[in-house]
């Protein structure tokens, strides 16, 4: 157990390091200057060559590019990111301003995923009728084609502009967060409906739910007492890449409704080339991937006691 919990980890070190690598590799590639974009102020004034310069040394940006990639790689590993050069305060303090109201968010979105795309698939499943089955079944491809941007939209116009039953934008109150959850989580509860229905479908053909009938067990004890149990393991090991969709996700809903949080500041940060930010983000991102992975990597003998994480490992 301790072996395989310590390969992980030395995975997960490994998948920093990369994410790491490769978004400061990138952000050099784009087009533009963040020191230029800051002297400018806005496109028509004319850049002050004597300021850039300035401000080049001052943020180590005059440095050739291997040796700016290891200073700042030696600094995130003292978790010190730099400076904003935005707005001048480190970056993991402008992260870690508006971390709260994404995970708020994020997690009212998960929930409402989970239940969505669990009551969607055991309806599609278990429902008797072919012409319900066949009609809920058509509900998660739809979900998962249609735009994130224009899902938020839509719900923006009938439920903010007509119907005028919540807030529109901004982050205030309990109100102002059930649009841009609902945004993030029709997305990601079609991609659970999905993978739980076919899954389900597969685990009701198995022998053991015949032989678990034939023993005279309910109906009820048999869809949900043993094959949604075992059907829910496959949507558990996409557990990693559906926070990576949520987190994805709230870069577009909270920008669509106007909020404070990690996606408006990521936008914010792109498009002023705000190195040592997004990459704080980006790691950000990272560390949740991998911690989701391996509490994911531990849960699965408490679903299914037939796996063993000891057995695995020393295979």
């Amino acid at each position: 157990m301790l072996r395989y919990v310590g390969q992980r980890l030395l995975q997960g070190a490994f998948v920093l390091w990369a994410a790491y690598t490769v978004s400061f590799f990138i952000l050099y590639l784009l087009p533009g200057d963040a020191v230029s974009i800051m002297a400018s102020g806005d496109e028509q004034n004319a850049v002050d060559p004597a300021l850039v310069a300035k401000l080049r040394s001052e943020y180590g940006l005059d440095r050739p590019l291997y040796e700016q990639y290891f200073i700042a790689l030696g600094r995130a590993l003292q978790l010190d990111f730099g400076i904003s050069i935005k707005n001048g305060v480190a970056a993991t303090r402008s992260v870690a301003e508006v971390l709260p109201e994404t995970i708020k968010l994020a997690a009212a979105g998960f929930a409402l995923a989970v239940l969505l795309g669990s009551a969607l698939a055991t309806a599609a499943t278990f429902s008797r009728n072919p012409w319900v089955r066949q009609a809920l079944g058509s509900l998660p491809p739809l979900g998962i084609a249609v735009p994130t941007f224009w899902i938020g939209l839509l719900l923006l116009q009938l439920f903010s502009f007509r119907l005028r039953l919540f807030p529109a934008i901004g982050n205030d109150g309990a109100a102002s967060i059930v649009l841009p959850a609902l945004t993030l989580a029709i997305p990601t509860a079609a991609v659970i409906a999905q993978l739980l229905s076919r899954s389900l479908r597969q685990t009701l053909g198995e022998p053991y739910i015949e032989q678990v009938r034939a023993k005279g067990a309910s109906e009820a004890l048999i869809n949900f007492g043993h094959a949604l149990r075992n059907a829910a393991i496959p949507t558990l090991t996409m557990l990693g890449i559906l926070v990576g969709n949520l987190l994805a996700g709230a870069v577009v809903s909270e920008t669509v409704f106007s909020r404070a949080g990690i996606g408006r500041l990521t936008v914010t940060a792109v498009n002023s080339r705000d190195i040592p930010v997004v990459q704080t983000l980006v790691v950000l991102a990272a560390v949740i991937f991998v911690v989701t992975s391996l509490v994911v990597d531990l849960i699965y003998p408490l679903v299914d006691p037939r796996i063993n994480i000891g057995k695995t490992a020393k295979a």
